[in-house]
């Protein structure tokens, strides 16, 4: 697996095969970009921009960037460690190419303590993965499910559990 350093990641943004909006050069890790957290959400509440998680409870974050992989590239996302200690249990998955908007990430508090989530804090780290080939076919025109979302954007699904 081959993942974009940070000096290809600023090289692929000035390119535009890849936008990370607003960017920050202090989110720069040597293999990735930290996102930010914009919105807060547990589901069944209105959308904050800082809460208290109550132990044991599920929750969910938007980013403040906007996201778009318009190169041959994927991306996968890893919680940030400073969360993973704090208690935060979460799977992310991949970023198909081609996908536009800021994310939706669902985590949950496993601790027996709250937990102080703000906005404007960094949570997970986004890894750039250069693909082997051309595409067929983007994101856009496989499913586009979630396509140019902004802020928390729950499953579409009606039949899955919020």
């Amino acid at each position: 697996m081959t993942l974009l350093s940070d000096a290809e990641i600023k090289k692929w943004v000035a390119e535009g095969k890849l936008c990370i909006e607003p960017f920050a050069e202090k989110n720069l890790t040597p293999n990735g970009y930290d996102l930010t957290i914009e919105e807060v959400m547990i589901p069944g509440q209105a959308k904050v921009f800082d809460v208290m998680v109550p132990p044991l409870t599920r929750f969910v974050v938007s980013t403040r960037e906007r996201v778009e992989l318009n190169g041959p590239v994927a991306a996968q996302l890893w919680i940030r460690t400073t969360w993973a200690r704090r208690g935060v249990l979460a799977a992310f998955g991949r970023i198909d190419a081609g996908f536009k908007g800021t994310l939706t990430l669902a985590a949950f508090n496993a601790s027996a303590e709250p937990l102080a989530v703000r906005a404007g804090e960094t949570f997970a780290q986004v890894v750039f993965e250069p693909l082997a080939g051309d595409l067929e076919k983007t994101y856009a025109q496989r499913s586009g499910n979630y396509q140019d979302q902004k802020g928390v954007t729950l499953a579409k699904n009606k039949s899955q559990v919020v």
